[in-house]
């Protein structure tokens, strides 16, 4: 799946395409302490929080400070975390929860989905087992890797590994939707092959950079030494994975160009593919996979392509090995045993984002099996956890944002009355997917064993793979959730090419949404979130696809014109926005965000006034027209402010700011208030305050 074209809320979801998801082996069952969990309910959050304003500061000079100084100062950083905020906070209880239903499903199953989802925490969490495992589980991978005797035999390692393990060499195929026809399903590959978080990890020059690179060489090494090589052998197979990465890097498309759809669409025949790469039988490995009807796919990354064809025919096969190897080793490791764990975590987590200490193993085992079985545990969940009204009430709550976006896009004076048509017609079309699937996932071919971690985490690969291979030509099923959000997952998203907006039942939870709630907060919450969604529709690159998800061009010349000049004054702004010393946002990598963040705001809390002008008792509890001392437009404001509350070592703030297409919380909150007026006079603001600028941008 190209996860491109599927915009969420927090996270944008991505994969490569390399190394297997982990390797295969038995594990003993033995040491096994479902009790390692926590002993309290993490408590429920609040949707508005008046104890975490800091009174001292000017919301029209810094907002943010505003809102959430008092939580910042009570909410420390804990030690296992690299950012700390509500969204996190919720995802904690979201997991506790989640927890004491695996836990009561590995003690005592009472049904077949309970056993298997049961068993797989169960083995995950036997950490006995896996130290007197150490590596043997990859010994089987790294034989088929060492058979390697010539390049010509890479395509059929590649079909060993995508068989056995779901992994392959290099290159990979996987089933997308049509860009120029949504209705279709093709065949596409796409790049990757990379360790480090980005490209730019292996090409900034900066000292911070050139320091990070050495200190992954390192780890390399030391992982090496740690399966049995000797220091000289490990170092110089470090040296050879960071020269091939280096080299995939340069060949790699940026993080802003693969946000533009018209980059990553390239038809090609599987002979034009094989010119492309001749060092790799492309034939041979789609007939392998049974896809050999296929006869063309899209080519998200050609100079990828070119480039791990290079490598290839340049690299030498002993190097090739180093690569491969160490890509199976990280894969697997932070399932091996407790060495291998150890040393992976002090580099991806404590050197590379700040993180102090490994959270417990019931938080890791609790979103493994979720990972892998959420559509299984999430049918248990949601009968506890997500009421009918909850939903019913969200459907509601997404009409009525839908007709407050319906009257922004006609009051744009920008937009021509034929641009508007458009736009309208495909608002009109967008569907809604609200909590949790309409038809759950069978996982009747995904075997489980409670004595097997990492067996089971190669076979939940080949399982996904299938599934995801078994697409192609077949029409679109509108009803899957794409990124694999299971109904427990804290976020959202919006989907281009089915023009459908996302809604997990885990996001439908305090501080987002709750029934006590006055509207004024809940629209803050949710209806922030919905409009952000369904803003995507319309971001610069929402905007390409038209009601169908088909890319097609559907402004007119002069609209299109000043659409990207306010895009361009939105990238602009946005660059501006520090997040660390000599680090600031990337405004064209967060533009969609930007966008939908802005637009998000702006439509709920028209919708917000929509409903207090129709709607007497949604001014409940108010008195002369304030509640708790402030109106219905403040509590929306700081309501919305608080969502994005945040504390975050620095290392996370600039690994985000050069990866993550959302702007850092500080910014979400700031960035897009400055832009709205109404926050403005909500607070008294002056024309010229920070929080109220001369110049501000506007694009929905």
């Amino acid at each position: 799946m190209r996860l491109q074209n599927v915009v969420p809320l927090l996270i944008l979801a991505g994969g490569l395409y390399l190394a297997p998801k982990t390797a295969f082996g038995q594990i003993l069952d033995s040491g096994l302490n479902l009790d390692a969990g926590p002993t309290s309910v993490p408590k429920k959050l609040k949707s508005l929080d008046l104890s975490a304003i800091d009174k001292t500061a000017d919301p029209c000079t810094n907002f943010y400070q505003y809102a959430c100084g008092n939580w910042m100062k009570n909410n420390p950083l804990p030690a296992d975390q690299t950012h700390w905020n509500q969204v996190i906070q919720l995802t904690e209880r979201n997991s506790y929860l989640l927890y004491t239903d695996l836990k009561a499903a590995a003690e005592a199953p009472t049904t077949p989905l309970q056993k298997k989802y049961g068993d797989y925490f169960a083995a995950c969490m036997n950490v006995e087992a896996a130290d007197k495992l150490g590596a043997k589980s990859l010994e089987p991978l790294l034989r088929a890797i060492d058979g390697l005797k010539e390049r010509k035999q890479i395509t059929a390692l590649s079909l060993e590994l995508a068989r056995q393990y779901g992994g392959t060499v290099l290159f990979d195929v996987n089933v997308e939707k049509d860009e120029m026809d949504s209705s279709k399903q093709i065949l596409g590959t796409g790049q990757g092959g990379l360790t480090l978080p980005d490209r730019d990890y292996y090409l900034a020059d900066d000292p911070r950079s050139q320091k990070l690179r050495e200190q992954y060489v390192a780890h390399v090494t030391r992982m090496f030494v740690l399966l049995g090589d000797s220091e000289q052998k490990a170092a110089h197979e470090a040296a050879d994975v960071m020269r091939i990465e280096t080299v995939l890097a340069k060949g790699s498309m940026s993080r802003v160009d693969m946000r533009d759809p018209t980059k990553q669409y390239h038809i090609m025949t599987v002979a034009e593919l094989e010119t492309l790469s001749p060092e790799y039988d492309w034939k041979q490995y789609l007939d392998g996979l049974g896809l050999g009807s296929a006869k063309t796919l899209n080519v998200e990354s050609p100079d990828f392509v070119k480039t791990g064809n290079e490598e290839i025919a340049s690299e030498s096969l002993p190097a090739l090995k180093s690569y491969l190897r160490w890509h199976a080793l990280h894969g697997a490791a932070p399932y091996l045993a407790t060495p291998f764990e150890q040393e992976s975590f002090a580099f991806f987590n404590r050197t590379l984002n700040g993180q102090k200490e490994e959270q417990p193993r019931w938080k890791r085992c609790t979103q493994l099996t979720d990972a892998a079985l959420g559509e299984a545990v999430g049918q248990d969940w949601v009968k506890t956890n997500f009421p009918p009204d909850a939903k019913a009430n969200t459907e509601k709550l997404v009409a009525t944002l839908e007709r407050a976006l319906g009257e922004d896009i006609q009051s744009l004076p920008w937009m021509s009355d034929a641009t508007k048509k458009e736009a309208e017609t495909k608002l009109n079309a967008i569907r809604q997917k609200i909590g949790y699937p309409a038809n759950w996932r069978d996982y009747s071919a995904l075997t489980v064993k409670r004595d097997d971690l990492v067996g089971n985490l190669q076979r939940d690969t080949v399982f996904e793979r299938n599934r995801n291979l078994a697409k192609l030509g077949k029409p679109v099923d509108e009803q899957e959730w794409e990124l694999d959000m299971t109904p427990a997952t804290v976020d959202a998203y919006y989907d281009w090419q089915t023009n459908d907006i996302n809604f997990p039942a885990g996001m439908l939870q305090p501080p987002f949404y709750s029934n006590s709630m006055d509207p004024a907060v809940n629209f803050a919450g949710v209806g922030f979130v919905i409009g952000h969604e369904l803003t995507h529709a319309f971001d610069d690159e929402g905007s390409k696809f038209d009601m169908h998800g088909n890319a097609r061009d559907w402004f007119t010349a002069e609209d299109k014109k000043q659409f990207d000049a306010r895009t361009d004054c939105l990238a602009d702004q946005y660059s501006g926005f520090k997040v660390a010393e000599g680090q600031n946002l990337n405004g064209r990598l967060t533009l969609g965000e930007n966008t939908a963040d802005n637009g998000g705001l702006r439509i709920a809390f028209q919708a917000l006034q929509e409903t207090l002008a129709k709607d007497p008792s949604a001014l409940a509890g108010y008195s002369d027209g304030k509640k708790d001392g402030y109106t219905p437009s403040q509590r929306f404001f700081i309501a919305f402010g608080q969502v994005w509350c945040q504390n975050e070592t620095e290392q996370n703030a600039r690994e985000h700011a050069k990866t993550d297409t959302h702007s850092s919380f500080e910014w979400r909150d700031n960035g897009t208030v400055q832009n709205f007026d109404e926050f403005g006079k909500a607070f008294g603001c002056k024309v010229g305050q920070p929080m109220m600028p001369v110049k501000s941008c506007r694009v929905w």
